[in-house]
């Protein structure tokens, strides 16, 4: 065939996009099974109410969680759909986003988030906190047998969580966020990807260029949840981040993050800049990088809080 043919074909829609993507994630639950929730219990502060949840959302295994929301709050507020780290620390799980952790800067999140006027929702994903009584990777082999990734069901929990936050009658459904940081980052961008309820999304030290990641010899770098059967035949890393655009995305990364290499990080910063500008959007597409390695310094902390004040 001759190469000067010109295809016809109209480029699949973002909602299609989405459809294939959303396929890829294996065998998931019905997306409109009821959710129910049961209060653990509430503790206040000075500053912060903490409510410790158990959802049921997926069918197979309860879900513990924190909800926070600003002591002083007044009317509806904002909320961040909070996603912690993995670390190889299974036992920390939700409580690094109300007790921090030492590679992320203080106070912890839930917090710093409730002082700039924001509720926030953590869960304790597949395998960690209060989850964590098997192996992650005894949790894959068996997800991989029954036809499920465990990414996809790490990620139905949280599209489910922003389902149980529109019934919240403290929220503006109109404002929902998601950040994270490591794992984390890369459930934000996914969600955001997939969801877009999801109004303003925050990466923190993963948006991982995956070719760049193999032509780096670099796979064992990311834990074994991280790899979606067949994804590469059907999308890279900036296709995925571009059915974010034109909403408004804060990517931040360590120069000296073997997680993602640099390499990496400059192709995706250069395709979701053509992206965002082509949808109008230039300047709500940012990626910061920063002379460290995987951690969150002060003025990533700082940036990030800007990014929120100004486009949430």
């Amino acid at each position: 065939m001759s190469q000067n043919v010109v295809s016809n074909q109209t480029p699949p829609s973002k909602a299609e996009q989405r459809k294939v993507l959303y396929q890829l994630l294996g065998r998931l639950p019905d997306r409109q099974r009821p959710i129910t929730v049961k209060q653990i219990s509430r503790e206040e502060t000075d500053e912060l109410i903490i409510e410790k949840l158990l959802l049921d959302i997926n069918g197979q295994e309860l879900v513990p969680a924190y909800f926070t929301l600003p002591k002083k709050a007044k009317g509806k507020v904002p909320v961040v759909l909070f996603n912690h780290s993995h670390f190889g620390q299974y036992a920390v799980g939700k409580n690094e986003f109300i007790k921090g952790r030492p590679e992320m800067q203080n106070p912890p999140y839930a917090l710093a988030l409730a002082r700039a006027g924001y509720a926030g929702l953590c869960l304790d994903s597949w395998g960690f906190g209060e989850r964590s009584g098997r192996p992650e990777l005894e949790i894959f082999k068996e997800m991989l047998w029954k036809g499920q990734v465990m990414w996809g069901m790490m990620v139905y929990d949280n599209l489910r969580a922003l389902d149980y936050l529109e019934t919240r009658p403290e929220i503006d459904n109109k404002r929902i966020a998601t950040m994270g940081m490591s794992m984390g980052s890369t459930m934000a961008w996914w969600l955001a990807a997939l969801d877009e309820r999801i109004k303003v999304t925050v990466d923190l030290n993963c948006l991982t260029d995956f070719q760049a990641l193999l032509e780096d010899k670099g796979l064992d770098r990311h834990g074994i949840y991280y790899y979606v059967p067949d994804l590469l035949n059907h999308f890279t890393t900036s296709q995925i981040n571009a059915l974010i655009a034109p909403r408004p995305h804060l990517g931040l990364a360590g120069s000296l993050d073997p997680l993602t290499p640099l390499k990496g990080l400059h192709k995706i910063d250069e395709n979701l800049k053509k992206v965002y500008a082509s949808e109008g959007a230039p300047q709500a597409w940012q990626l910061k990088i920063y002379p460290v390695g995987h951690l969150e310094t002060a003025e990533m902390r700082q940036d990030i809080l800007a990014f929120l004040k100004k486009w949430l």
